[in-house]
């Protein structure tokens, strides 16, 4: 079993099956309320029926598919069921899904009574080693989480038997955010998703991916620095994912050949070949096609972060050498051409 720890607040363990406990221990806690989708809801139920086995009340609360969830309407419904089962500030808010629960697990959690714990199970790759780790939640309004909090769970427990009994299209999922790590801090990790593509053994991928995103938190926990490098593939990934109906793993490896691109034109990055043939044996899109351009403009012009200079962007020098920069609009046509927008 790995054991990592973020910010001194958040256990992430990283086995086979669940652990013994499945919760911290804790001697006030009386109730949990369990989050969960459809597809997740066997996992649910599961943790569920073992908690109530050591004396714990549960009540399991369905989210819809996928960014569905993620509006304020279902947060204020997820509130009026966290009401009537008398969810008090001792108790447990438990995410069980891939990261769209996650971020809205944590959103009301971190909202609720003005904070109380929560735990996620993440299912899918993608929570795995990203949305389940770090503090961020969210719900979407205009744009892509631009409401949330930061609010770290207690622990995040993945299971990789669950995760290697994934969907390919899952998987590709996860293996993008999970490249994307190594990209910005772990050229071993790369080499290995380049060498083995979907076939790279879950538990080193995990372990590793979840390292990168585990350092860079504990130094800049709230994103006043080093932390945006997380955000390598987002800025135009996420105005992608807004404006079509590719997942967020497809549309954040079409954002990272943009912004390979942009990084080679403008810092000399000269590995962009490898990245782009590497997300495409992952079976992922490099392209953006077909798609509405003016849209995804106009989302980068609303973008979060941007400021009174202009956009800022994750961009590469090399491996493991993310940097951030304002980028001009030409450059952001470079990254759009790329992608064939």
């Amino acid at each position: 079993m790995e054991r990592l720890k973020v910010a001194g607040v958040t256990e992430v363990l990283v086995e086979a099956g669940l652990p013994s406990r499945l919760l911290p221990d804790r001697s006030d806690r009386s109730r949990a309320a369990i989050l969960t989708q459809p597809a997740a809801r066997p996992r649910a139920v599961e943790i569920s029926d073992r908690l109530v086995a050591t004396g714990i009340a549960t009540e399991v609360i369905g989210l819809p598919d996928r960014d569905e969830a993620k509006t304020l309407a279902v947060a204020e419904s997820v509130y009026e069921s966290l009401a009537r089962f008398g969810l008090s500030r001792h108790d447990t808010v438990i995410g069980v899904g891939g990261g769209a629960v996650t971020d809205l697990a944590g959103y009301v959690a971190g909202t609720w009574l003005r904070g109380v714990e929560v735990v996620h199970f993440p299912t899918t790759l993608l929570a795995a080693v990203d949305a389940s780790i770090g503090g961020k939640t969210g719900v979407n309004l205009a744009g892509k989480n631009l409401v949330g909090v930061f609010w770290h769970p207690t622990r995040v427990v993945v299971d990789t038997e669950l995760l290697e009994a994934l969907p390919t299209w899952l998987l590709r999922e996860g293996f993008s955010e999970a490249y994307k790590a190594g990209l910005i801090g772990d050229r071993a990790l790369c080499d290995l998703v380049t060498a083995r593509g979907l076939g790279a053994p879950l538990q080193e991928v995990v372990t590793r991916a979840a390292t990168v995103k585990v350092n860079i938190v504990n130094e800049d926990e709230r994103e006043h620095g080093k932390r945006a490098y997380l955000n390598l593939g987002h800025t135009i990934g996420h105005a992608i994912e807004f404006a079509s109906s590719l997942s967020h793993g497809a549309s954040v490896a079409v954002g990272m050949v943009a912004a390979v691109r942009i990084s080679s034109e403008v810092l000399g990055f000269s590995e962009s070949e490898t990245v782009i043939s590497t997300l495409g044996l992952l079976g992922l899109p490099v392209d953006a096609t077909d798609m509405d351009s003016a849209r995804v403009r106009d989302l980068l012009r609303h973008d979060k972060k941007r400021d009174e200079v202009g956009l800022r962007m994750v961009l590469l020098e090399s491996i493991e050498a993310p940097v951030v920069r304002h980028v001009t609009g030409d450059e952001i046509e470079i990254g759009l051409a790329a992608v064939g927008l």
